[in-house]
Parts: C-alpha cells; structure tokens; sequence
C-alpha cells in the first residue's frame, strides 16, 4: 500500500486541539498526517501504523469525499470513539499483538493515563 507521512502537519495539529491530545495521527486520502510524534517514533509502533493504514484503505474503498461525509455522518450520529470506522481501525490495530511475543507486547503497552476518555455518548442515551 502506497501512503506519505507528514510531520507536523497543521491538519493533526487542529486534531490534536480537539482531542486535547498529546499526540495525533490521522489520515486524509493517502497521507499520514502527524502532530505531536515524530515519523520514527509513529513507524516504531506496528499497531498505530495498522490502525492509520486502515483509514487509507477506507478512503480507498468509499472514495475521498464520500469517506470524509460518511466517517464525519458516522461521528455525529455515534460519537467519535463508537464510530464504525474508527472501531474498525482499533480492530486492525490490535491484530497484529497476537503475533508478538509477551515481552514485544509490554513495550509497546499504550499508556492509558497519556490518552483522552472519550466522552461522546449515542444520543440519546
């Protein structure tokens, strides 16, 4: 799969705000858009690597415009963190962990107390 990475990217940076996050990734077509990592640092970690790819392989499937309509659709229907393609990316995510031997899988142990809760809810609920 063919895809760019860009640090620094002003994209993630206005994400980062958002997600009041220290660090972000995200994609837009075929780019890895980053704020907050370095490119080294993002490409060390194989799960946040698979979770990006995935979103590339979205737009691939569903085309630029209609991906961004749906995904943004998805987030505002469901919120971020229960939004389809984003459950989908932390699937993709997290598949390659079996294959990893117990030592591999502590180093690359996310930190929870460095992520934001997510605090959408389904409205309604």
């Amino acid at each position: 799969m063919n895809y760019k990475v860009v640090e620094r990217s002003p994209f993630a940076r206005i994400a980062r705000m958002v997600l009041k996050s220290s660090n972000v990734a995200m994609v837009l077509g075929k780019t890895i858009h980053l704020s907050g990592v370095s490119r080294a640092d993002f490409l060390k970690n194989e799960g946040w690597v698979a979770h990006e790819l995935c979103h590339i392989r979205q737009f691939q499937e569903h085309g630029f415009f209609r991906f961004l309509w749906l995904y943004l659709r998805e987030s505002v229907r469901v919120g971020y963190y229960n939004n389809k393609y984003e459950v989908e990316a932390r699937i993709a995510g997290m598949k390659h962990r079996h294959q990893q031997t117990p030592a591999k899988r502590a180093s690359n142990a996310v930190d929870p107390a460095g992520i934001p809760l997510p605090i959408d809810t389904k409205k309604g609920e």
